[in-house]
């Protein structure tokens, strides 16, 4: 079994797959405070929910786009399953070529992301990932990255929303189907969910423009369900995205078979 984790600024995803099957994802808060020690209670106690033994664990691969904790969670999860953690990063082996000026500046998610696409869908592409930040990412016909956007997230704007305006209250996302709110929460929802649906879908007409083509777009991460329903243009909604493609770079680097 392949241990797989993602660093997130918001959130930690855990996910274990027994070959090509995920056997569990579980998604807790990151927490740049939390020990080492403290990482693998919570890793251990996951573990023991699912009711497996980390000790069948073949290998760890980890993308982390928070430095301070890569080592922390790292050697926590290598406690407690004895493997020795793969970290995304500058040398590891991909499928595909990084066309921008500096390729060790794209992000770890955003590489996973990519290769977790291309296993699954013919390019041209474009990946949508909707989490602490909203980046998309394109990659041409041949599979190669030719570049990306990043966006303030949904919840990042709602916050910043709520604690930059003295009468705007902090309040949960849900569905809305109005763009036209009665009132102040209705307004807020229909402001950040319709709002970054319509960025998206404009973004998208602005990438075929400059790809000279329209890409096959899949969308990730957590708002994901919450805002791809509003957009016009047809999205895949792939949640395991990330976590499949750290798998896919696992198997590449370690000479598995795909």
């Amino acid at each position: 079994m392949i241990f797989v984790i993602d660093i997130g600024n918001s959130s930690i995803v855990l996910g274990l797959f027994r070959e090509d099957r995920l056997i569990f994802s579980s998604r807790i808060s990151t927490d740049k405070n939390r020990t080492e020690d403290e990482y693998a209670v919570i890793i251990q106690g996951i573990f023991s929910l699912h009711k497996i033994d980390p000790a069948q664990v073949e290998g760890i691969i980890i993308s982390s786009v928070v430095p301070p904790l890569s080592a922390a969670v790292g050697n926590a999860a290598k406690k407690m399953c004895s493997a020795t953690p793969m970290f995304v990063g500058p040398g590891i082996k991909t499928a595909f070529k990084i066309r921008i000026d500096n390729p060790a500046q794209l992000g770890s998610d955003m590489v996973a992301n990519v290769a977790g696409a291309l296993t699954q869908y013919k390019p041209p592409l474009l990946i949508v990932d909707l989490g602490t930040a909203t980046t998309m990412t394109a990659v041409d016909k041949n599979g190669d990255v030719l570049g990306g956007t990043i966006a303030p997230g949904v919840r990042l704007s709602l916050n910043a929303l709520s604690s930059s305006t003295a009468q705007l209250p902090a309040i949960s996302l849900e569905d809305t189907r109005m763009v036209i709110g009665r009132n102040t929460v209705d307004s807020m929802k229909a402001g950040v969910v319709l709002g970054a649906a319509a960025m998206i879908d404009g973004m998208i007409d602005n990438f075929a423009r400059e790809m000279g083509t329209m890409p096959f777009v899949v969308a990730t991460g957590g708002m994901a369900s919450i805002v791809i329903p509003h957009c016009r243009h047809t999205i895949q909604d792939n949640p395991h995205l990330l976590l499949e493609g750290l798998l896919a770079l696992y198997r590449r680097n370690t000479r598995m078979s795909l």
